[in-house]
């Protein structure tokens, strides 16, 4: 049936909820991203079809419209000339086409709606995705920092982690990170100070020896 049969799902998939609920995220998260990206490449797959069809219902239900309007000028003239019996059987065709016109009208309603569920679709789809891969990239860089800074890992998120807890865990790490180096940048100068006022204290011991 095509992508179309899944709309009603695609529609109502909430990515952070989904998220929140997956046992090991990073998985997860891969497989997800795996998923909408399949199901954006078949709406633009299936796109060019379903814009085909809603073309041709289109053209189907115009053409029958002029027809009818065509018969209807048609039965005008022949009574105009006095000639009744072929007046009738040109009504009588025309009568033919409003029903068609009807069938043709909800055929192309339907092909138009099914346009715009397409449209959604791949609207939806691409928000999603979009966000997940933005997401996934923000949580990246944070993770590769603060590996760089004090060895934080992503191995050291638990299976149960939400998608949002590791999130956190990465901006904890890296501010903790950040932190640490300020901690031993501060260290750093005070050892660098302790060790000037030893060396003065030092010279001076050494010169009041000396004037002894």
């Amino acid at each position: 049936m095509g992508i179309l049969s899944r709309f009603r799902d695609i529609m109502r998939a909430n990515v952070n909820s989904f998220m929140d609920r997956a046992e090991d995220p990073a998985k997860a998260l891969d497989e997800y991203m795996r998923s909408l990206r399949s199901d954006l490449s078949q709406v633009k797959a299936e796109m060019n079809a379903v814009l085909a069809d809603e073309r041709r219902a289109k053209a189907s239900w115009n053409e029958c419209q002029m027809e009818i309007k065509k018969l209807q000028r048609y039965a005008e003239k022949t009574v105009e000339a006095g000639n009744e019996d072929d007046a009738i059987k040109f009504l009588e065709r025309k009568a033919q086409q409003a029903d068609k016109l009807s069938e043709l009208q909800q055929a192309h309603e339907l092909a138009a709606a099914k346009v715009t569920r397409m449209r959604q679709m791949q609207e939806k789809l691409t928000n999603d995705l979009g966000q997940l891969e933005a997401r996934y990239s923000e949580m990246q860089e944070k993770l590769a920092a603060a590996k760089l800074q004090q060895g934080f890992g992503a191995g050291s998120s638990t299976a149960a982690d939400s998608f949002d807890e590791i999130e956190e865990k990465a901006y904890l790490a890296a501010e903790e990170a950040i932190a640490l180096a300020e901690l031993r940048s501060s260290g750093a100068r005070q050892d660098a100070s302790a060790s000037v006022e030893d060396g003065l204290a030092a010279i001076k011991a050494r010169i009041n020896k000396k004037q002894s």
